[in-house]
């Protein structure tokens, strides 16, 4: 088996055996559905706004991604401080080969991730638009999970302290999730978060959620879909960059 194909059975192994990970990793998401959900949503409804359970779930969605995405790089300090990493970056295979595979088992975890909230929402309340979209919606899903499953190991290369990793990662991740239009529609925001959110990558995958489960978007299918593929490409490109030079 090749080093892409060993890294993302080993993530998705890691995943299935870990049950109070997975609990733990849905209590979050579950959270927010209901207790804004159905908190805020007869004001949010009063306001003019509809339901919000409809408007919130794709926000919350990708928040579960975002999330389990930059979390999978703290594997690289577990590998680290193991002593599994060196084994691993001394083998014949590429580093190249060895983050590809670390970043498609962590994104395919994400993306399941993604739809086992989904299935939550539609437990709680959330409908689709139009059932026939979700694949297309899974596949924003995964763009988002590839997208912040790159950043979080890139940023996992530079650290060594462990404790300090999910102190960063919440530093970055709430302001994203936040001003990302999750909560609240970025067409009615202030001038200033509307454009904070116009510069914040998730803005888009949330989007392009809302626009495949709900039929509605803010920026529209090609901004969605080029602005993620670009980011993804970017990060990618600066975690292959940093992991090659990764020392153990």
């Amino acid at each position: 088996m090749s080093a892409i194909g060993a890294m993302w059975l080993r993530q998705l192994k890691k995943y299935w055996r870990s049950k109070p990970r997975m609990i733990g990793s849905l209590a979050q998401p579950l959270l927010f559905l209901v207790a804004l959900g159905f908190g805020l949503g007869p004001i949010f409804e009063k306001a003019g706004g509809g339901n919000y359970i409809q408007f919130l779930a794709p926000g919350v969605i990708a928040m579960g991604i975002m999330f389990t995405a930059m979390f999978s790089g703290i594997e690289v300090l577990w590998d680290r401080q193991f002593g599994f990493l060196k084994e691993t970056l001394v083998s014949p295979s590429s580093r190249f080969s060895i983050f590809l595979g670390r970043t498609l088992g962590g994104a395919t975890v994400a993306t399941i991730q993604g739809v086992l909230v989904l299935v939550i929402a539609m437990l709680i309340g959330f409908r689709p638009d139009n059932i026939l979209l979700i694949p297309f919606a899974v596949i924003f899903m995964f763009l988002i999970a590839m997208m912040f499953t790159a950043f979080g190991t890139a940023i996992a290369t530079r650290m060594e302290d462990m404790q300090a990793f999910p102190l960063i990662m919440n530093f970055i991740m709430m302001p994203l999730f936040f001003l990302s239009g999750s909560l609240f529609p970025l067409e009615s925001a202030a001038g200033a978060i509307k454009t904070i959110g116009v510069f914040n990558p998730l803005s888009y995958g949330v989007d392009g959620l809302r626009l495949t489960l709900l039929g509605n978007a803010h920026f529209g299918i090609l901004w969605d879909l080029n602005i993620l593929v670009g980011v993804n490409l970017i990060l990618f490109l600066l975690g292959v960059y940093l992991f090659s030079k990764i020392k153990t």
